[in-house]
């Protein structure tokens, strides 16, 4: 049976949000925050757990956890104060979708029409037609085209294996060098980015996750040459450097 939340461990950080909130004695700082203002924090602060699961550092993500909830009481606390929603709103919402998401937990039914499904007669519910309804603007660029692309090809748009995929990758690689003014080229470098995350997620591979692997191995790696190299890195021609790069490329 499952059991009821403990509401009261939740209290102590509400109360502290409404006095830091409170119009006549909170904080300068927290009364002057909007949804807009707190936005950016919220985004970091999701990265930042994320960081801390990457490093598998425990004690680092029951902090970043903390430092994520608190944003979630903060924009509740916003809410109420513009009295849209309370933070008791909030949870009861979330209670009430992962209820519905799982009729064959919660419900009679034996079997589930799937995640997906659900979520797209949601969709329909809120007169969100679109099959892209619901992907989150400030999603980082790679992993909302990739998004964009999945809800796309469950409606059949999508080719049929990686061929065309490669064809088309190829296709605007060569359209970026024939593009002459920077608006094209901004326009062609945004259809190559886009074709390669298309191109990954044919592969099964998560195009986010492979560009920051990629990245922390080329920090590594240069890092690696900086400790190396006994004299000014732009002192050094593109060979010795080269040289220093497959050294590196060796050890990680």
């Amino acid at each position: 049976m499952n059991e009821p939340v403990n509401k009261s461990r939740i209290d102590p950080l509400l109360s502290i949000m409404r006095q830091l909130r409170d119009p006549k004695t909170g904080c300068e700082w927290d009364k002057d925050q909007t949804f807009e203002t707190i936005a950016p924090y919220t985004i970091e602060e999701s990265y930042e757990v994320a960081d801390a699961i990457q490093r598998e550092d425990i004690d680092a993500l029951k902090d970043e956890l903390g430092d994520l909830l608190l944003q979630v009481v903060f924009h509740s606390q916003i809410a109420a104060d513009l009295g849209h929603f309370s933070f008791s709103d909030v949870v009861n919402s979330i209670c009430d979708k992962m209820i519905r998401r799982h009729p064959h937990i919660f419900g009679e039914e034996k079997h589930s029409p799937g995640w997906e499904q659900i979520k797209a007669n949601e969709r329909a519910e809120t007169g969100k037609s679109s099959a892209l309804d619901g992907v989150a603007l400030a999603l980082p660029a790679l992993l909302r085209a990739q998004k964009i692309q999945k809800r796309a090809a469950r409606v059949g748009f999508d080719w049929p294996d990686k061929a065309p995929v490669k064809e088309k990758l190829l296709e605007e690689l060569e359209e970026v060098e024939r593009a002459e003014t920077s608006e094209h080229i901004h326009e062609e470098i945004g259809d190559l980015l886009f074709s390669a995350v298309n191109l990954s997620r044919h592969y099964g591979v998560d195009a986010e996750q492979a560009l920051v692997d990629a990245t922390r191995k080329f920090s590594n790696r240069f890092n690696e040459v900086e400790r190396n190299v006994t004299r000014d890195m732009q002192e050094m021609t593109l060979d010795e450097l080269e040289e220093e790069w497959q050294k590196a490329k060796v050890t990680l």
